[in-house]
Protein backbone atom coordinates (compact mmCIF):
# COMPACT_ATOMS: atom_id res chain seq x y z
CA UNK A 1 0.00 0.00 0.00
CA UNK A 2 1.41 3.39 -0.65
CA UNK A 3 0.41 6.52 2.21
CA UNK A 4 -2.41 8.98 0.69
CA UNK A 5 0.54 12.34 0.88
CA UNK A 6 1.90 10.11 -1.66
CA UNK A 7 -0.72 10.38 -4.33
CA UNK A 8 0.51 13.44 -6.55
CA UNK A 9 4.14 11.64 -7.69
CA UNK A 10 4.71 12.26 -11.29
CA UNK A 11 4.55 9.46 -14.17
CA UNK A 12 7.35 10.81 -15.87
CA UNK A 13 10.87 9.55 -16.91
CA UNK A 14 9.87 6.63 -15.18
CA UNK A 15 12.32 4.46 -17.06
CA UNK A 16 15.50 5.74 -15.47
CA UNK A 17 14.82 5.79 -11.77
CA UNK A 18 17.49 5.84 -9.35
CA UNK A 19 18.45 2.58 -7.41
CA UNK A 20 20.19 2.01 -4.53
CA UNK A 21 22.53 -1.40 -4.73
CA UNK A 22 22.46 -3.91 -2.23
CA UNK A 23 26.43 -4.21 -3.01
CA UNK A 24 28.97 -6.97 -3.81
CA UNK A 25 25.80 -8.96 -3.53
CA UNK A 26 24.20 -8.31 -6.83
CA UNK A 27 24.32 -10.40 -9.74
CA UNK A 28 23.85 -8.12 -13.33
CA UNK A 29 20.98 -9.19 -15.53
CA UNK A 30 23.14 -10.99 -18.28
CA UNK A 31 24.24 -13.47 -15.31
CA UNK A 32 20.49 -14.57 -14.53
CA UNK A 33 19.92 -18.10 -13.99
CA UNK A 34 18.53 -19.91 -16.95
CA UNK A 35 14.95 -21.26 -16.95
CA UNK A 36 14.69 -25.09 -16.41
CA UNK A 37 13.08 -27.49 -18.71
CA UNK A 38 9.87 -26.32 -17.42
CA UNK A 39 10.01 -22.67 -17.73
CA UNK A 40 10.59 -22.13 -14.20
CA UNK A 41 13.51 -20.18 -12.59
CA UNK A 42 14.67 -19.55 -9.35
CA UNK A 43 14.49 -15.68 -8.55
CA UNK A 44 16.45 -15.74 -5.13
CA UNK A 45 18.99 -18.79 -4.47
CA UNK A 46 18.06 -18.47 -0.60
CA UNK A 47 21.85 -17.08 0.54
CA UNK A 48 22.06 -13.32 -1.39
CA UNK A 49 20.34 -10.63 -2.59
CA UNK A 50 21.79 -11.53 -5.93
CA UNK A 51 19.86 -10.72 -8.95
CA UNK A 52 17.91 -7.71 -6.95
CA UNK A 53 18.49 -4.41 -6.35
CA UNK A 54 17.42 -1.74 -3.09
CA UNK A 55 18.59 -0.37 -0.08
CA UNK A 56 20.51 -3.15 2.19
CA UNK A 57 20.05 -1.51 5.16
CA UNK A 58 16.44 -2.38 4.81
CA UNK A 59 16.49 -5.80 3.03
CA UNK A 60 18.76 -8.68 3.88
CA UNK A 61 18.88 -12.72 3.93
CA UNK A 62 17.64 -14.90 7.39
CA UNK A 63 17.39 -18.01 7.08
CA UNK A 64 16.77 -18.96 3.65
CA UNK A 65 14.45 -16.07 3.25
CA UNK A 66 14.25 -12.59 2.00
CA UNK A 67 13.72 -10.00 4.87
CA UNK A 68 12.58 -6.74 4.55
CA UNK A 69 12.07 -3.84 8.12
CA UNK A 70 12.91 -4.52 11.11
CA UNK A 71 11.11 -5.85 14.29
CA UNK A 72 13.72 -3.19 16.52
CA UNK A 73 12.62 0.08 14.93
CA UNK A 74 9.93 1.63 12.91
CA UNK A 75 10.66 2.28 9.16
CA UNK A 76 10.90 5.67 7.97
CA UNK A 77 8.78 4.97 4.51
CA UNK A 78 8.28 2.66 1.94
CA UNK A 79 11.13 0.53 1.02
CA UNK A 80 11.52 -1.47 -2.52
CA UNK A 81 13.86 -4.64 -3.37
CA UNK A 82 13.35 -4.73 -6.90
CA UNK A 83 14.25 -7.79 -9.76
CA UNK A 84 16.90 -6.05 -12.85
CA UNK A 85 15.03 -8.03 -14.97
CA UNK A 86 11.61 -6.75 -16.62
CA UNK A 87 8.52 -9.41 -16.88
CA UNK A 88 5.62 -8.77 -18.96
CA UNK A 89 2.84 -11.92 -18.84
CA UNK A 90 4.39 -14.41 -16.16
CA UNK A 91 3.16 -16.71 -13.64
CA UNK A 92 5.10 -15.95 -9.96
CA UNK A 93 5.51 -18.59 -7.03
CA UNK A 94 6.60 -17.74 -3.74
CA UNK A 95 5.91 -18.10 0.33
CA UNK A 96 5.45 -15.04 2.49
CA UNK A 97 5.07 -14.04 6.31
CA UNK A 98 4.78 -10.89 8.14
CA UNK A 99 5.87 -10.47 11.45
CA UNK A 100 4.87 -7.35 13.75
CA UNK A 101 1.53 -5.92 15.06
CA UNK A 102 0.35 -4.04 11.99
CA UNK A 103 2.75 -4.76 9.28
CA UNK A 104 2.22 -4.06 5.77
CA UNK A 105 4.01 -5.21 2.74
CA UNK A 106 3.25 -6.57 -0.89
CA UNK A 107 4.90 -7.67 -4.43
CA UNK A 108 4.87 -5.21 -7.26
CA UNK A 109 4.09 -6.25 -10.67
CA UNK A 110 4.89 -4.77 -13.96
CA UNK A 111 6.22 -2.08 -12.39
CA UNK A 112 8.99 0.88 -12.03
CA UNK A 113 10.92 2.63 -10.23
CA UNK A 114 10.45 6.76 -9.86
CA UNK A 115 13.21 8.70 -10.66
CA UNK A 116 15.53 10.26 -7.50
CA UNK A 117 12.33 8.78 -4.82
CA UNK A 118 11.99 5.70 -2.88
CA UNK A 119 8.76 4.77 -4.14
CA UNK A 120 7.92 2.63 -6.89
CA UNK A 121 4.69 2.64 -9.36
CA UNK A 122 2.29 -0.25 -10.90
CA UNK A 123 0.09 -2.54 -9.34
CA UNK A 124 0.83 -4.19 -5.78
CA UNK A 125 -0.23 -7.87 -4.65
CA UNK A 126 -0.86 -6.17 -1.49
CA UNK A 127 -0.39 -8.13 1.95
CA UNK A 128 -1.16 -7.27 5.68
CA UNK A 129 -3.72 -5.03 7.50
CA UNK A 130 -6.95 -5.00 5.71
CA UNK A 131 -5.66 -5.55 2.42
CA UNK A 132 -4.23 -9.05 2.27
CA UNK A 133 -4.70 -10.52 -1.39
CA UNK A 134 -5.90 -7.28 -3.16
CA UNK A 135 -4.48 -5.83 -5.93
CA UNK A 136 -3.67 -2.00 -5.35
CA UNK A 137 -2.36 0.53 -7.82
CA UNK A 138 0.97 2.14 -6.33
CA UNK A 139 1.93 5.76 -6.98
CA UNK A 140 -0.67 5.72 -9.78
CA UNK A 141 -4.27 5.74 -9.00
CA UNK A 142 -3.50 4.79 -5.35
CA UNK A 143 -6.85 2.66 -4.78
CA UNK A 144 -7.60 -0.98 -4.42
CA UNK A 145 -8.71 -2.44 -7.95
CA UNK A 146 -9.70 -5.81 -6.49
CA UNK A 147 -9.94 -7.56 -3.08
CA UNK A 148 -11.11 -10.86 -1.86
CA UNK A 149 -14.10 -11.64 0.39
CA UNK A 150 -11.93 -11.28 4.08
CA UNK A 151 -14.14 -13.61 5.52
CA UNK A 152 -13.81 -16.65 3.01
CA UNK A 153 -9.43 -15.30 2.71
CA UNK A 154 -9.74 -15.61 6.89
CA UNK A 155 -10.25 -19.10 6.54
CA UNK A 156 -7.49 -19.89 4.44
CA UNK A 157 -5.06 -16.84 5.83
CA UNK A 158 -2.20 -17.75 8.35
CA UNK A 159 -1.34 -14.73 10.12
CA UNK A 160 2.01 -14.46 11.11
CA UNK A 161 2.95 -17.84 9.45
CA UNK A 162 4.26 -18.90 6.14
CA UNK A 163 2.02 -18.51 3.23
CA UNK A 164 1.42 -19.29 -0.36
CA UNK A 165 0.97 -16.91 -3.12
CA UNK A 166 0.78 -17.67 -6.87
CA UNK A 167 0.14 -14.02 -9.05
CA UNK A 168 -0.33 -14.84 -12.68
CA UNK A 169 -0.48 -12.12 -15.54
CA UNK A 170 -1.46 -12.58 -18.85
CA UNK A 171 -2.42 -9.83 -21.18
CA UNK A 172 -4.47 -7.30 -19.25
CA UNK A 173 -5.89 -9.86 -16.83
CA UNK A 174 -4.12 -9.92 -13.31
CA UNK A 175 -5.08 -13.49 -10.98
CA UNK A 176 -4.33 -13.71 -7.47
CA UNK A 177 -4.24 -16.53 -4.87
CA UNK A 178 -3.27 -17.13 -1.21
CA UNK A 179 -2.79 -20.45 -0.23
CA UNK A 180 -5.11 -22.12 -3.53
CA UNK A 181 -8.06 -19.59 -2.65
CA UNK A 182 -8.64 -16.83 -5.87
CA UNK A 183 -8.35 -13.06 -4.29
CA UNK A 184 -8.44 -11.30 -7.21
CA UNK A 185 -9.36 -11.78 -10.89
CA UNK A 186 -8.86 -8.47 -12.63
CA UNK A 187 -9.32 -7.12 -16.33
CA UNK A 188 -7.67 -3.52 -17.16
CA UNK A 189 -9.96 -1.73 -19.20
CA UNK A 190 -7.27 1.36 -19.37
CA UNK A 191 -4.88 0.88 -22.20
CA UNK A 192 -2.53 3.84 -20.98
CA UNK A 193 -1.59 1.40 -18.31
CA UNK A 194 1.59 -0.79 -19.01
CA UNK A 195 1.86 -4.29 -19.10
CA UNK A 196 5.63 -4.71 -18.38
CA UNK A 197 7.86 -3.68 -15.94
CA UNK A 198 9.90 -4.34 -12.62
CA UNK A 199 8.96 -7.15 -9.82
CA UNK A 200 9.72 -6.01 -6.69
CA UNK A 201 9.49 -6.73 -2.56
CA UNK A 202 7.83 -4.11 -0.61
CA UNK A 203 8.30 -3.71 3.46
CA UNK A 204 5.98 -0.70 4.24
CA UNK A 205 6.52 2.40 5.97
CA UNK A 206 5.37 2.76 9.97
CA UNK A 207 5.81 0.33 13.03
CA UNK A 208 8.59 -1.96 13.38
CA UNK A 209 7.74 -4.95 11.56
CA UNK A 210 9.08 -7.44 9.04
CA UNK A 211 8.17 -8.72 5.55
CA UNK A 212 9.94 -12.41 4.93
CA UNK A 213 9.88 -13.93 1.05
CA UNK A 214 11.39 -17.66 0.31
CA UNK A 215 11.03 -19.62 -2.96
CA UNK A 216 10.53 -17.26 -5.20
CA UNK A 217 10.34 -18.78 -8.34
CA UNK A 218 8.84 -17.18 -12.12
CA UNK A 219 7.99 -18.63 -15.53
CA UNK A 220 7.61 -16.42 -18.78
CA UNK A 221 4.48 -17.08 -20.68
CA UNK A 222 4.24 -15.96 -23.96
CA UNK A 223 7.46 -15.16 -25.04
CA UNK A 224 7.33 -11.72 -22.80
Amino acid sequence: MLMDARGTLSRRGLLCGAVLSVGAGMLHAADEQKPAADGWQDLFDGKSLRGWDGDGAWFRVEDGAIVGGRLTAGIPHNFFLSSQQEYGDFELKLEFRLLGEGTNAGIQLRSRRIPKHHEMIGYQADLGQNYWGALYDESRRNRILAAPDKAELAKVLRLQDWNRYRIHCEGRRIQLWINDYQTVNYLEEDPAIEQRGLLALQIHGGGPGEAHYRGLRIRRLNGV
